[in-house]
């Protein structure tokens, strides 16, 4: 079985009638999950993992199913549950949320599977779009789960068929590890048919598949054996590649590092590791033997040049290249250059060109804007989450102050306020789908232990941030179909919130009103701030408005908003510039407008 993967994953011609099509990375992960026969998938939207289960989700439904899951421990346990089921199961997340995975992560590596199971994790070197630059690869070895680590769209297809075929042949889950540029970047796929695999059933065999403490000391010694079998055919797999040429240095590496290091030095001894753990210790010894000096081309943490030295080898790697931000050509070369192999870069023509500065803002009418407007105002110490609303940490808004994780707003407005020490009211705010991810919990223990604090759930009524997908309180799922919609008011009051209030966001005065009596209420209150989201699932958009310009006394009010929208213009006012709307981007929210105290703002006859 897994010669016959083996060769699919380095190109069998026979199973790829078709034309290539251009895929992303993302794309390619999903197209080669259907391809192996998956039924089962699972995933909570992060970026840049969200479009492997959305474009899974557009296969023909048959008896695949795809969902999203309130988190991503959640779709981890779901995809576990269909594997011991016996049916293939691919679980999707982002680097960060293996941290919320890692509870069931870490017992199932112990379990094993029945059918094939499949974890795909997209790390984000560079922080595009997340709050820290975590490497995967350190899991990988902390978990004992092998790590296959695709290059291009086409290994991303291919790698992910042929872990289902190694997680069924060794008993382990595997990951399928992409990063944001792998993720993002297209380039053409050749795909093939899905193949079938019928239900195993449930095998019924509790020292396998219960975690008391006398099974997991049986499965522990099978771990370990496990892993040596991996590295056994790692060893021998075609995919451990040696791209042979000049011996005066060799280079080590994987991944999207691959291409830019054959771009730099197409000529030199390159060893390409299709997977990052375990290693094949032997043929990067072999290798080694055969250049005078060995460097290791990897992104983020030095994971591979730490065990290639504690194989007594000279390796060379973090001294040359960065620990943070992704890797590039340009970087490798410098890396290299620096190492005294390549020549330097040339000298970069300078154009004259600056480029414009754009901060990152929230979208023109976001209904978040009156929330933080409204909490500046009351001086609020506020504690915030992850979310589009986390732009309001930065000017002009500039009110929120902490941001740790998904669903940490409320634990931490806890520790404020039994911390004694803050005199200003305490807020925790949240997105609608942030809430219902991670916020639940902690709004239990703020009610259990009485904490005096306000939480505010910024609902848009979907999961804005990584592009408008359904969660369980938009009452529709990943294929479009209707389901329960979940009430928040219902919710809270359920877990002992009594003071509940919900007020719509563009209704600047309400906004403001309620959040000032829930700060006054002693005990835990819930403000649910309800407006859709303006962009997602559909950009809304109403009469476009405009500044008189003779009545506008340059007060600035409306800029403290923030919106693109609102510029400035030439005209002054008492030595201070006037504002101007753009009709194109306006969409007509009229937050500026209830906040003119000189009432120019007006809709476009």
């Amino acid at each position: 079985m897994l010669m016959k993967a083996q060769a699919e994953a380095a190109g069998n011609a026979e199973r790829r009638p078709n034309m290539p099509r251009p895929m992303t990375g993302n794309e390619a992960i999903a197209r080669g999950a259907w391809e192996a026969g998956v039924k089962v998938a699972a995933s909570y939207p992060g970026t840049p993992s969200t479009e492997i289960m959305e474009s899974l989700a557009t296969y023909d439904a048959g008896d695949l199913h795809a969902q999203w899951s309130t988190n991503e421990k959640v779709a981890m346990d779901v995809a576990i549950g269909a594997s011991l089921s016996g049916v293939r199961a691919l679980a999707s997340m982002k680097h960060v949320g293996v941290n919320v995975a890692a509870d069931s992560i870490m017992s199932q590596t112990y379990i094993g599977v029945h059918g094939g199971l499949v974890l795909a994790v997209c790390d984000d070197p560079g922080i595009h779009s997340s709050q820290n630059e975590q490497d995967t690869r350190v899991f990988c070895r902390l978990s004992n789960i092998p790590a296959l680590e695709p290059s291009d769209a086409q290994e991303a297809l291919d790698f992910t068929r042929l872990a289902f075929e190694l997680s069924e042949e060794f008993d382990t889950a595997v990951i399928v590890r992409a990063t944001t540029r792998l993720s993002h970047t297209r380039s053409p796929v050749m795909v093939g048919p899905r193949e079938e695999h019928p239900s195993k059933g449930w095998v019924d065999d509790s020292q396998k598949t219960v975690m008391i403490p006398a099974y997991a000391r049986i499965r522990h010694p099978e771990l370990i054996k496990r892993e040596e079998r991996l590295r056994e055919y790692f060893e021998k797999s075609e995919l451990t590649r040696w791209d042979k040429g000049e011996t005066s240095f060799g280079i080590i590496t994987h991944g999207t590092c691959y291409p830019y290091v054959k771009e730099v030095v197409p000529e030199a001894s390159v060893l390409k590791l299709a997977a990052s753990y375990p290693l094949p210790t032997k043929a990067i010894e072999e290798f080694c033997k055969s250049v005078d000096r060995v460097f290791v081309v990897e992104e983020l943490e030095p994971v591979i040049e730490t065990e290639v030295r504690a194989l007594g080898i000279s390796a060379e790697g973090k001294e040359f290249f960065p620990r943070v931000g992704e890797l590039s050509p340009e970087g490798v070369r410098a890396g290299l250059a620096k190492a005294g192999v390549v020549e330097a870069p040339g000298e970069v023509h300078d154009w004259g060109v600056t480029p414009v500065v754009r901060p990152p803002v929230l979208c023109p009418g976001c209904p978040h804007t009156s929330n933080y407007m409204a909490l500046r105002a009351l001086d609020a110490r506020i504690a915030g989450d992850i979310g589009c609303y986390t732009l309001a940490a930065v000017e002009p808004l500039k009110a929120i102050e902490s941001t740790v994780c998904m669903g940490a707003s409320i634990g931490n407005a806890v520790g404020i306020a039994k911390s004694g020490s803050e005199q200003k009211p305490i807020v925790a705010t949240l997105g609608d789908s942030t809430f219902l991810h991670a916020g639940i919990p902690p709004l239990i223990d703020a009610v259990y232990n009485q904490a005096n604090i306000t939480v505010l759930i910024l609902d848009n009524q979907v999961t804005a941030m990584t592009g408008g997908q359904d969660h369980p309180g938009t009452g529709r799922t990943l294929r479009g179909e209707e389901t329960h919609k979940v009430e928040y008011e219902d919710l809270c009051r359920a877990v002992g919130v009594e003071w509940v209030r919900t007020v719509d966001s563009y209704d600047v005065a309400a906004v403001y009103q309620t959040l000032r009596e829930s700060t006054e209420y002693k005990g835990v209150a819930v403000v649910i701030s309800n407006r859709p989201c303006v962009l997602d699932p559909v950009k809304l958009r109403g009469p476009a408005l405009a500044v008189t310009a003779a009545g506008c006394v340059a007060c600035q009010a409306c800029m403290n908003l923030g919106c693109p929208s609102i510029t400035w213009i030439d005209e002054v006012y008492e030595g201070h510039r006037k504002v101007a709307i753009d009709p194109a981007t306006c969409i007509g929210c009229t937050l500026c407008a209830q906040v003119c105290p000189s009432d120019c703002i007006k809709p476009v006859s």
